[in-house]
């Protein structure tokens, strides 16, 4: 039997330099891919950035601002009700989206990623009462989902994270399953199969990577949703306890003083609208990138 030469690392390193610059490549060619990451990247870095960009701590109170809250020279987006600079506390805040966020979509994919890929794989009684589980979480409004399990186990980032995997794990297992109905007829499958290889190796090895494609674009959508449902938690109260810095509590904190200061609920709101925005395109500049592919 024949051997596969060893290849140099050298190769290896340039292999995945090539895949890269492809890939970025491939995304310049959607305006809408290049926009998305744009938007994405910007608050990755003011989130990474946030103790140098940040003009003022989090919770600094200026109260000679309470008489003028609105945008100054010293508060470039004004204060909020307590005389905080909102500025400040949007990049703070876009820490904690950037964090709690990936994390429970990381969590939800592996959770719904496995039983989506046993449950169409393995077929009988695995599908049935796989599908059936995912078939009674869905039955639930996500909303009522998050109010019982934050209401129940107290706000705190761990329980967001753990309400948003309740939530979106069946929804990826089902996307993931019908995946895995198609891919598992392949003929790659079949080669594996007769090589004697077992199912983990095939689930894990042939039918995942092929699927990549529209489970990335999934996981941007995802991330975009994840990123609305933090800000409902956090203005229904269901968000992380103060004085932490929540983009959804910020707009709950100030919303009754709208008719008389907007910007202290419109900003908080428009860093949620350009986060979900920038994820959306992203997800909309891959879809478009595969099609022509």
């Amino acid at each position: 039997m024949a051997t596969v030469p060893d290849i140099p690392s050298t190769d290896l390193h340039g292999g995945f330099f090539a895949r890269a610059r492809t890939g970025i490549s491939m995304l310049g060619e959607s305006w809408p891919a290049m926009l998305g990451l744009t938007l994405v990247v910007f608050w990755v870095v003011v989130a990474l950035l946030a103790p140098l960009l940040a003009p003022y701590g989090p919770n600094v109170n200026d109260y000679a601002a309470l008489a003028n809250p609105f945008p100054s020279a010293a508060h470039w987006l004004g204060t909020d009700n307590q005389g905080r600079d909102i500025l400040s506390r949007i990049i703070w805040g876009a820490r904690t989206v950037l964090i709690v966020a990936p994390i429970a979509v990381v969590i939800a994919y592996a959770i719904g990623a496995a039983m989506g890929l046993v449950a169409g794989y393995k077929g009988g009684w695995y599908d049935a009462v796989l599908s059936r589980i995912s078939d009674v979480i869905l039955s639930f409004p996500v909303i009522i989902l998050y109010m019982i399990i934050i209401a129940n186990f107290g706000a705190s980032a761990f329980n967001i994270i753990v309400a948003v995997t309740f939530t979106a794990a069946p929804q990826i297992m089902r996307i993931v399953r019908g995946l895995t109905l198609d891919l598992k007829n392949m003929e790659y499958v079949a080669a594996a199969k007769t090589r004697g290889e077992r199912a983990p190796y095939i689930m894990l090895v042939e039918i995942l990577p092929n699927a990549r494609g529209p489970l990335i674009v999934d996981a941007c959508l995802r991330m975009g949703y994840t990123t609305i449902a933090i800000g409902v938690l956090g203005f229904l109260g269901l968000g992380l306890p103060p004085p932490d810095p929540d983009w959804g509590g910020m707009v709950k904190d100030t919303y009754a003083m709208m008719a008389v200061f907007p910007h202290m609920s419109l900003f908080p709101a428009a860093a949620i609208s350009s986060l979900v925005i920038g994820f959306n395109l992203l997800a909309d500049g891959l879809r478009e990138i595969s099609l022509r592919d």
